[in-house]
């Protein structure tokens, strides 16, 4: 075979049409500003919560999701963004972000979705809530998604964003649950929510929520709690977690996706007319009714008071053994949720078009052998504007399919000669940017690590990080080409 003088490119063949690569002035110019970016990222991040089923509504009933859709925008370059516009534009409103949610079925119109309007948390995230959104029994869709439409108050739009696809269902299932019936099963380490109603009415609505560290029960936000199915053989201390569907009589873990708190460990129960059931072993169902007992507990149940999250005494059934009577703010109904993230930065660039749509990595898979290195880059939303970055290295790309780039991994060279002899591994991270320098970052990075063995005379450094075994043993892709091993990790 002809040699070659870069690993991943022939020497007297240029790249073909299809694989898209800045000019040099303005690949220059973009470099500049994505290391000015990797020095300080400006980020902007669209975070979307939901429930991951929907209840139809018949007739005029309006059966409003519960808990509610939820958006969080996050991130430093927000407030850059807002002070770009406040100087540019005369006046104080115009910098304020607004946005409206609707039904992916619904048209243009403003007046079929839910105004947004966010407001500044402690933590100056901005927050707000879509509560009156339903879909009816004309709509014959078993899945849909949301749409969140953006807005700077001058006019200005940020973007269209997407939820993950929600399922539509009828009611809550009353019959037991089969595992044939996934669909509507809960799988441990999925995403739920809890809420609870008083005496079953609406306006009494209260989710279980963190604040401050602390469990409480919010009336306005809820939390995505990740539910954990333990071994209930081992010690407490221990708590290992299993794989599996969720089952009442199990030992869970609540813990909360946002800021870590965890609850100690519960036994799930099935609630029947404000009875916890003690010999029910079924598959948990969304929207279900079912309590969480502390284990080891003499029937202390998690329970709400107002806003505080309190523990509970069940009575024992005098007729029924198998039953414990609990109260009101014992009853949980527990349902799954999804999460979808968008991040992205035009800190950096002036963009007068819409941030959307914006690109979603969900896998990276690396291809070829020999001396040339291919990695596909598998998701959502991409499009032929759009290159991959290694740091402030610009790939050579070719847009696929909405779900699928390509590009040609650049020689580790790209990233200074003195890498070629370096003991131990070099991580960048791993972007998409757009036409017009809109950055969209990932939490993808792509790691060279060079081979064990070193070339005569050349010094080996000794400072080797402690972690480097461990970020070898994470790597799970490998292959060989010219002197060093790639590796690709999340």
């Amino acid at each position: 075979a002809e040699p070659l003088t870069h690993p991943c490119r022939p020497r007297s063949r240029s790249p073909p049409r299809c694989w898209l690569r800045s000019n040099p002035y303005q690949g220059s110019l973009l470099q500049d500003s994505v290391r000015r970016y990797l020095q300080l990222p400006a980020d902007q991040t669209v975070l979307i919560l939901h429930a991951k089923v929907a209840q139809k509504s018949y007739g005029n009933e309006k059966r409003f999701f519960c808990p509610p859709p939820c958006v969080y925008l996050s991130g430093p370059g927000w407030k850059l963004k807002q002070e770009q516009i406040k100087a540019r534009d005369v006046g104080e409103a115009g910098f304020r972000v607004c946005g409206y949610m609707g039904l992916d079925s619904m048209g243009s119109s403003l007046m079929e979705t839910q105004k947004l309007s966010f407001e500044e948390q402690p933590d100056a995230k901005g927050f707000s809530c879509a509560k009156a959104l339903y879909i009816s029994d004309t709509d014959k869709r078993k899945h849909f998604r949301l749409v969140l439409k953006l807005f700077f108050s001058n006019g200005q739009e940020i973007g269209t964003f997407h939820s993950k696809l929600i399922k539509v269902i009828s009611k809550p299932s009353q019959k037991k649950q089969s595992l044939k019936n996934t669909d509507l099963c809960i799988s441990s380490g999925s995403k739920v929510s809890l809420f609870n109603r008083l005496r079953s009415q609406t306006v009494s609505t209260r989710y279980l929520s963190v604040e401050g560290g602390a469990f409480i029960a919010s009336a306005r936000q809820w939390a995505a709690f990740t539910l954990h199915l333990a071994d209930e053989r081992c010690p407490r201390s221990e708590f290992p977690l299993r794989e599996g569907y969720i089952r009442y009589g199990s030992v869970v873990q609540l813990v909360c996706t946002a800021t870590g708190v965890t609850l100690p460990p519960l036994i799930i129960r099935k609630v029947m007319k404000q009875y916890a059931m003690l010999d029910v072993d079924e598959p948990i169902s969304q929207l279900h009714k079912c309590a969480f007992q502390f284990q080891g507990s003499d029937r202390m149940y998690l329970c709400l008071s107002t806003d505080k999250v309190i523990q509970f005494q069940a009575s024992p059934c005098p007729k029924e053994a198998n039953r414990e009577l609990l109260n009101d703010g014992s009853c949980w109904t527990i349902i799954s949720t999804e999460t979808v993230e968008y991040t992205f930065s035009e800190s950096l660039a002036c963009v007068r078009e819409p941030v959307s749509p914006v690109p979603l990595i969900a896998a990276l898979q690396l291809t070829g052998g020999g001396d040339v290195a291919m990695l596909e880059v598998q998701g959502e939303y991409f499009h032929a504007h759009l290159k991959v970055w290694f740091g402030d290295v610009e790939a050579e790309t070719m847009y696929r399919s909405p779900k699928s780039l390509v590009c040609v991994v650049p020689d580790v060279s790209a990233f200074g000669s003195d890498w070629r002899w370096l003991r131990y591994p070099i991580t960048v991270p791993l972007l998409l940017i757009r036409d017009d320098g809109l950055i969209y970052s990932s939490s993808f990075t792509f790691t060279y690590t060079p081979e064990q063995s070193c070339i005569p005379g050349q010094q080996v450094l000794s400072d080797v990080p402690q972690d480097s075994d461990r970020l070898l043993d994470s790597i799970h892709q490998e292959f060989t080409r010219t002197n060093f091993h790639l590796f690709m990790q999340t």
